[in-house]
């Protein structure tokens, strides 16, 4: 049985985590409850992450996993970052998304395309103390992730970008950021480049920060462009292979989408659960009613699936397996749940549910964007119908 074969038929494959695995799944969730389950609702309604919590996720190695140790990272695994994204998503999807980034698209270009000279530049800083962030997106690029407006001129030896991005997470804290901008709009996707771009370039600014139904504490603000000088030894990979490094990170970036959504999933489920065995009607505790016991396991039935497919995504990305069609089942099977789960709990909780004094509703509003980001709903169906059909 090859490992494609043993990752889709053998749940216990999927589930079992090794010891490492486990010691390193119950350190994070340890420290997702103790530091960062406090300050969920201030961060929400200050729409930041709190400077401290930022320090800790780097020393706790939360930020640079996958990174080599010889630059400074923990050299851990693509199924241990998406364990990360998923415990800390169960306590806050704000904070898991910030990790999300870091990890699977930010750190993953870095990891493949960056030259040796750019890895010892910038792995070192984002394993110790610099968030990274991915800026693709425009008013006018979406799903079509490549009708790029955002321009860069070759002069000599340098690039000078000019253009607008909207809705690029992580813009506010990041010190580093991955910019696909076209060269050649005669050329297509094969004219887009991918540059590197320190938050202190002249020419480069941020702009408005989107005030959002969910995930508020973390930041998503539109980036500026004007006469934006780097130097071309800033082109990430090779020019025109853009459209390539886009492609493969967002692949890999699903399935830490679909962490995050299975994340909060699971913390909605925990938080209804718990509300069921405390809260009394008619005298006794509604957990005792049949119509509550079969809601909540219909919900702890649809989180096991979603985990099945996250797990099993990771686990293929980390076997150098072919996963594009199962990032996709993933990340749009997990987001269904989230918000259908998300939905659920609120209606546990009745009038309770619907106000800010209690977990739910927060997570309800944050459920909503995972159908959105790093590919719709929509474009996930199509990849999934394009690869089975």
């Amino acid at each position: 049985m090859d490992l494609r074969e043993s990752a889709t038929s053998n749940r216990v494959a999927l589930t079992r985590l090794s010891e490492d695995e486990q010691l390193f799944r119950e350190t994070v969730r340890k420290f997702a409850a103790a530091e960062i389950g406090p300050l969920v609702r201030s961060m929400d309604e200050a729409q930041q992450m709190d400077p401290k919590l930022l320090r800790q996720l780097f020393e706790l190695g939360l930020m640079g996993i996958e990174i080599p140790e010889q630059y400074g990272g923990p050299e851990g695994t693509f199924f241990e970052a998406i364990l990360a994204v998923e415990e800390i998503s169960a306590v806050d999807p704000a904070v898991g998304v910030l990790v999300d980034v870091q990890n699977t698209l930010c750190i993953n270009a870095l990891r493949r395309w960056a030259t040796e000279e750019q890895k010892q530049q910038y792995l070192p800083r984002l394993a110790a103390d610099t968030i990274g962030a991915y800026a693709l997106s425009e008013a006018g690029s979406g799903s079509d992730a490549f009708a790029l407006e955002t321009r860069a001129s070759r002069q000599g030896d340098r690039y000078v970008l000019n253009g607008q991005k909207l809705w690029i997470t992580n813009a506010k804290e990041a010190g580093i950021f991955i910019v696909f901008a076209t060269i050649d709009r005669a050329a297509g996707y094969k004219g887009i480049t991918a540059f590197l771009v320190e938050k202190d370039t002249p020419g480069f600014s941020l702009g408005k920060k989107e005030d959002k139904l969910g995930i508020r504490a973390s930041s998503t603000c539109e980036l500026i462009f004007r006469d934006c000088v780097l130097p071309a030894s800033q082109v990430l990979g090779e020019p025109g292979k853009g459209y390539k490094i886009a492609i493969e990170t967002l692949n890999e970036g699903r399935i830490g989408i679909g962490a995050q959504m299975l994340g909060l999933a699971q913390g909605a489920w925990q938080h209804a659960l718990r509300w069921a065995k405390e809260r009394k009607q008619f005298g006794k505790p509604i957990v005792e009613f049949q119509a509550m016991q079969f809601q909540l396991a219909e919900m702890a039935t649809e989180i096991e699936a979603a985990r099945l497919l996250v797990y099993n995504a990771a686990r293929l990305k980390d076997a150098g397996q072919e996963f594009l069609k199962e990032a996709a089942m993933a990340k749009y099977f997990a987001s269904q749940v989230a918000e259908r789960v998300a939905s659920l709990a609120v209606e546990v909780y009745g009038g309770s549910g619907f106000v800010k004094d209690y977990p739910v509703e927060k997570l309800y509003r944050d459920a909503k964007i995972g159908k959105i980001y790093e590919g719709t709903s929509f474009m996930q169906l199509a990849t999934i119908a394009k690869l089975t059909l």
